[in-house]
Formats: C-alpha cells, sequence, structure tokens
C-alpha cells in the first residue's frame, strides 16, 4: 500500500520545481491526482503556505457556474425539462454571496483555501477568486460584473504582482490565466450572461436574491490544452523553459509565470483564433 504524501514531502517537490518563498502563486489542482496524503487537501494547502512562507500569497479560483442562467452546467442539468420544469429549477437556484456560496467543480483544495480565516473573495457571481497571504486583500478588492477575467479583474492584478500559476495534477485546459489573454484581441467577442446574487427579502422575510443580466466577453476555453501544449516548447529570453515541469507527491506540476504565459497567449489567439 502507497504511503500517505506528508506536507513536508510536498513542500520539497514544490521547491524542487522552483516555488519560492514570497512568491504569488494562482494553484489549479486536482487532489486525486496529487494521490494519498496524510489529511487531504489540508496537507497541500499547509504544503503550499510552507513553500510560498508568510510573505507568500496563494491564489485559488472559486467560480460559481451552478448559479448561472447562461453556463454549460445550467445547460446540462436543464437538458430535457419542460419549460415548467426549467422555471421551477430556476427558482430554487440560490443567489452568489461571496462569504458563503461554495465554488462549484473548483476542487477541495480550493475550497479549503476559500474558507481559510483571513482568506478573502472577489465579489464576481460567477468567477471570484479567493486569496490567503498579504496581498489576498489587493488582489480581491476589484473585480466588476462585466469584466470576468480580464483587464479590470483580480487576474490583471495578479499580471502586474509577477504572480505565477501552478498547475498541480491538472492540465492546460484548467488554466485560469489564459482567460486574460482573450482580452488581448482587437475586438474580443462578447455575449450576454445571467446570473443570481444574493440581495432583499422574500415575501417570508427570507434572505432573497436577484437576477443579473450583463454583457461580457464569451470566454472560451476548447482551444487551451493545444496552447499550452505549444507554449511547453517556449523559452524565456535567458533560455529557459517558460513551463517548468516536477511531481508533487504522485502528480505532475507545472509551474509558469503568468505575465508572460498570457502574453504568450495573447501572440497565440492571434494567429491561432482567426474568422
Amino acid at each position: 500500500m502507497t504511503a500517505a504524501f506528508t506536507s513536508p514531502g510536498l513542500t520539497a517537490d514544490l521547491r524542487a520545481i522552483g516555488l519560492r518563498s514570497g512568491s504569488i502563486v494562482m494553484v489549479h489542482s486536482s487532489l486525486r491526482r496529487i494521490g494519498p496524503t496524510e489529511r487531504g487537501a489540508a496537507t497541500v494547502v499547509e504544503a503550499l503556505r510552507a513553500a510560498v512562507g508568510a510573505e507568500g500569497t496563494i491564489v485559488v479560483p472559486t467560480f460559481t457556474a451552478a448559479n448561472s442562467l447562461s453556463s454549460p452546467i445550467f445547460y446540462e442539468r436543464t437538458r430535457g425539462m419542460t419549460a415548467q420544469e426549467i422555471h421551477a429549477f430556476e427558482e430554487a437556484m440560490p443567489g452568489f454571496d461571496p462569504a458563503t456560496t461554495p465554488s462549484t467543480g473548483m476542487g477541495a483544495v480550493a475550497e479549503l483555501v476559500r474558507t481559510t480565516p483571513g482568506a478573502r473573495r472577489s465579489n464576481h457571481p460567477q468567477t471570484s477568486l479567493a486569496a490567503w497571504g498579504p496581498q489576498a486583500d489587493a488582489i480581491t478588492r476589484h473585480h466588476p460584473l462585466n469584466c470576468h477575467l480580464g483587464k479590470d479583474s483580480p487576474l490583471q492584478c495578479l499580471y502586474e504582482l509577477e504572480a505565477h500559476v501552478l498547475l498541480l495534477g491538472v492540465g492546460f485546459e484548467a488554466c485560469t490565466a489564459f482567460h486574460l489573454g482573450e482580452y488581448g484581441a482587437p475586438e474580443p467577442p462578447v455575449r450576454d450572461y445571467n446570473c443570481f446574487v444574493a440581495g432583499g427579502r422574500q415575501a417570508d422575510g427570507q434572505p432573497g436574491r436577484e437576477r443579473r443580466t450583463f454583457e461580457a466577453v464569451d470566454l472560451n476555453d476548447r482551444d487551451f490544452g493545444r496552447l499550452g501544449e505549444w507554449l511547453e516548447h517556449q523559452r524565456t529570453s535567458t533560455g529557459q523553459r517558460v513551463v517548468r515541469h516536477g511531481r508533487v507527491g504522485g502528480g505532475i506540476a507545472r509551474l509558469l509565470p503568468m505575465a508572460l504565459a498570457v502574453d504568450l497567449a495573447v501572440e497565440w489567439f492571434k494567429e491561432h483564433r482567426t474568422g
């Protein structure tokens, strides 16, 4: 039987791929692919915290597609329903509350960071980020409704702070930072989005919700895997590979500088997203 991975062991792995004290790191992770750990997600978060130190900041995606009327999750869950059933489904959907609403499909590590005392979360009802560390408030304080993951969102703050992206047991398909590159197009396509946010009161005095409809960039991650494969072969100005690889626990990890990765993504999109 394979022994459970420990926090010190995972910390050593993280440092071996280049994570350093004081780093700001956006983490996408799969606890299952990391393998068995002594205390589940807590072991991984403890290792991350040890690797970046007291001066470092950990950031995670805490997206909430389940409260959306325009997400693939909504369309999947309501496929085949009658109009009456869809209406009932919509009526039961809660409004987003940044203090309490769980993320959707972001994993146990992200949820643990989100609920850690002292963590901060941006208030976007669909694409919030949570952060824990000295830069947490600065990263999450500004996140307007019409800018999911663009130049007026926490991603731009991470870009300017020279953060790193850590893909921990997951592929480039999960790399949220690439979305910032989509905003680099001269006229990125836009569409309407609909979701619910917590607010107001119901007739019975219980907390209510309000609908939000807004126009924003049409986010598209379908080619992120191909972009990542290309990025694997790129090098920095000093000849180093942009993407660093290593094993963390039982999973493969990739560490990349966010600003350079986004800049390269902008150029890749110009060539590969035509028409």
